[in-house]
């Protein structure tokens, strides 16, 4: 029955067994139902042990009775006086058996009867045992020492246990009716006491219940200051406390009623106005829908215009540059040299512009793809310092370069995007700076996770203002419009090398102060391949590193020499007229100056000596002789190219050797078709081949090229795209269809420089890329690569 359904009627039906006040009692009366048999068993177990002690107290005394006349009768033997002893002691209702047994163990006299039977005899033998057997020794006061019999008795308990039983009976049952007439009283006190007012106060509560206004419960009588008065009281209090909360509720339903018509008022209005937006919404949406498929389009068109441009401008550059490149191989006075040089350089700034542009395009395009190759970036900035100092003609100016030893020999990354990040800050701080150093740091930073490099390009320049410091890596923005009248340039470089840090997902900083020169810092998380390794040189003795004042490059080269394990010692010197004075002795030179070496020739020919200098001032051969030179070095020195130099200096000194020797061409039997339809690119790749000892043979599309290849052999196809008649990429899927042509090299030779170019020409089955306008040396190169058997070119 649960306690939502009490009504009065209910509560008068409460069976007994559920009432509080049965409850109580039974739990009070349970208590002394087992308290009293505890104590009922506690007496009866003292009773038994009183009466067990009584049968041996009443045989005992029976005993010593009759204990002197059966000496006697022992001592005389007389058997009638026996008899009568014997039978006297069969008159007590508890012996069954007596006798009295002389010294030979003949009995005297001897009497007995059955022992009694009842159906709780079992009971009295298991308590006090079956029958007891008592035996007592005769003697005569005047001869103690005589034994002269025995007077033996036997007993049956059951009297004594029959006794016993009956009080055990009567004691337990007393304690039961005492529990009972006590349940009754505690059950008729309990019901007076706390039942009868709880049933009074619950009628109370349900008189309450039936009406609206709150009145108080009264308390039943004399249990005004008990637990029950207690009880009403804080029923009381609820009973206020919910009249109250209910009477809030009502007002407060009241008010919320209102609120609800209200709220009906202003939904109606604001779906109004909610259809009003809906009907805008859908027209704004219908015209963005509208702008996103024609920027769409215009996306389209831009990619298509890129890379049109691409071709369009890229064609007639490489005819451009080859052809300067091939009059720059011919015969020709030093003025059309220099004529022919700057027409050359303008048309390289020019290329470059372009590929600025376009690789910023696909930046923000979102189409720039970058690759993830092992790649050495030591040597790879070694390179690209070695490719710069060739180009750059400020005497006042120092190149260095500084490689942390612990830098990884291979790095997986982006080789190409690197490399034009390093160019890019290295040409914009050449471009700045008139005099001092531009010094390139490579710093390997493996506590941080993940591991990472930073590049940084220190320039003693002209600096950047505070302020411009941002701005310098907007496209089209420099930090003064001062700055392009007097240096010139278009201010990409460094957004794009913003650009390509931030998609390689590294960072690029820059501290600067105006007219002090500034820092840019490049972190790049490359992954390392293939730890760095010491090399070993047997070199023994010291090594003297001249250095002029005020000059990276012989510190730098100190420690780069310590670190390999050789003894290298600094000579700093103000200026080549000022020999250091006196020199220290040492096994080996590197001086850093033609200058110095016409001054330390004439001091010593015997100690071999390296001349580390700039291109632009290496000496010819003849003049390198005479000042007893090794090898002449340009700087800043690549390790590998150091390391040569130095094994080689214990050997004797060779011719000297420099880098601007004529390139010589050894004949080859390679056969090369050229597939071009531009009359001038294919005049520009067929000297170039021509000079690197091929046979080529040139087409003019892909339909002739297809032709030609099904009648003549060739070794290596150099395959325009687009072209009249059977562009590139369908001559090269018919090509790879032949079976005698399906291993058939070809190269892509195009001015479409996109990374979609790239996988459509790998997708028509073109072995590799070139794109227009290209170098000799890179063309060499993938020559060489296809054609390893084949002679190239040798400086």
């Amino acid at each position: 029955m649960t306690c939502t359904a009490w009504n009065a009627t209910t509560l008068m039906k409460i069976n007994l067994s559920d009432r509080l006040s049965f409850k109580q009692a039974r739990l009070g009366v349970m208590a002394a139902f087992f308290l009293g048999i505890l104590l009922g068993l506690a007496q009866v177990t003292v009773d038994y042990y009183a009466e067990n002690a009584a049968i041996d107290q009443e045989i005992a005394a029976q005993i010593n009775v009759s204990l002197g006349p059966a000496s006697r009768i022992a001592y005389n033997i007389d058997a009638e006086l026996a008899r009568e002893l014997v039978n006297g002691l069969l008159q007590a209702p508890p012996i069954v058996k007596a006798e009295i047994i002389d010294n030979n163990g003949t009995p005297l006299a001897s009497v007995s009867r059955p022992m009694l039977s009842s159906p709780y005899r079992f009971i009295s033998d298991t308590l006090f045992e079956r029958r007891r057997s008592y035996a007592k020794a005769l003697h005569v006061d005047f001869v103690p020492d005589e034994l002269l019999g025995h007077l033996v008795i036997e007993l049956d308990t059951f009297h004594h246990g029959a006794n016993f039983l009956r009080r055990a009976m009567l004691t337990m049952l007393s304690a039961f009716i005492l529990s009972l007439a006590l349940s009754l009283i505690l059950m008729v006190l309990f019901y007076t006491m706390l039942t009868k007012p709880l049933v009074h106060l619950i009628n109370n509560l349900l008189d309450i219940r039936q009406h609206t206004d709150h009145e108080r419960l009264p308390c039943p009588p004399g249990h005004q200051r008990d637990e029950i008065g207690a009880l009403v009281e804080v029923i009381n209090r609820q009973l206020q406390s919910i009249d109250v909360n209910l009477r809030q509720k009502l007002r407060a339903e009241e008010r919320l009623k209102q609120y609800l018509e209200e709220l009906e008022t202003i939904v109606e209005a604001r779906t109004n106005e909610l259809q009003q937006a809906n009907i805008q919404l859908r027209k704004s949406n219908q015209e963005l829908k509208d702008s996103r498929e024609e920027a769409l389009t215009m996306a389209e068109a831009r990619s298509a215009f890129l890379a049109n441009m691409s071709h369009e401008i890229r064609t007639p550059i490489n005819g451009l540059l080859g052809m300067l490149g091939l009059a720059l191989d011919n015969e020709m006075d030093e003025e059309q040299r220099q004529k022919l040089t700057v027409a050359y350089d303008s048309g390289k700034v020019l290329m470059a512009l372009l590929n600025d542009i376009l690789d910023l395009s696909k930046f923000e395009a979102g189409k720039l793809q970058l690759e993830q190759i092992p790649f050495d970036l030591g040597e790879l900035v070694e390179d690209t310092l070695s490719l710069m100092s060739q180009h750059t003609h400020k005497e006042a100016v120092e190149l260095a370069c500084q490689v942390d030893p612990q830098l990884p020999a291979q790095l997986e990354g982006d080789p190409t995007r690197v490399r034009q990040v390093i160019s890019n800050l290295l040409s914009n701080a050449l471009k700045f700076t008139a005099r001092g150093h531009v010094l390139v740091s490579l710093e390997w930073q493996p506590k941080h996770q993940p591991a990472r490099v930073c590049i940084r390009v220190e320039d003693t320049g002209i600096g950047i203002a505070p302020e411009a410091l941002e701005s310098i890596f907007s496209p089209f923005t420099q930090a003064d419009r001062n700055i392009s009248r007097r240096f010139g340039g278009t201010g990409l470089g460094l957004a794009l090398c913003r650009s390509l840090t931030d998609a390689m997902g590294g960072t690029l900083r820059v501290e600067s102060r105006p007219q002090q020169g500034s820092v840019f810092s490049v972190e790049l998380p490359l992954h390392a391949i293939q730890e760095a390794s010491k090399p070993k040189i047997e070199l023994s003795g010291k090594i003297l590193v001249f250095n002029q004042q005020q000059r990276l490059q012989g510190r730098i080269l100190q420690q780069l020499l310590q670190h390999w394990q050789l003894d290298a010692e600094i000579a700093d010197y103000p200026n080549p007229e000022h020999i250091p004075q006196p020199l220290p002795n040492a096994s080996y030179w590197i001086i850093d100056s033609p200058a110095l070496a016409e001054s330390l020739a004439q001091l010593d020919s015997d100690t071999p000596r390296l001349l580390l200098c700039p291109y632009r001032q290496q000496l010819d051969n003849s003049k390198a002789a005479t000042l007893h030179l090794h090898q002449q070095l340009p700087s800043p020195i690549s390790r590998a190219r150091l390391l040569r130099a130095l094994r080689q200096l214990r050997q004797p000194r060779p011719a000297v050797s420099t880098s601007t020797q004529a390139s010589t061409t050894e004949p080859s039997s390679a056969r090369l078709l050229l597939v071009e339809d531009n009359a001038v690119n294919q005049m520009v790749a067929k000297g170039m081949l021509t000079r690197m000892g091929f046979e080529v043979i040139a087409v003019e599309h892909g339909q002739a090229a297809l032709e030609w290849l099904q009648q003549e052999h060739c070794d290596l196809v150099l395959m325009d795209c687009n072209m009249p008649v059977m562009d590139g990429y369908e001559a090269s899927r018919r090509i790879r269809q032949l079976p005698a042509l399906k291993d058939l090299p070809i190269i892509a030779l195009t001015a479409n420089a996109l990374q979609d170019d790239r996988q459509r020409c790998e997708n028509a089955g073109m072995n590799d890329y070139l794109a227009k306008p290209f170098k000799r040396e890179d063309l060499q190169k993938l020559l060489h690569k296809w054609l390893p058997d084949e002679p190239t070119t040798s400086s």
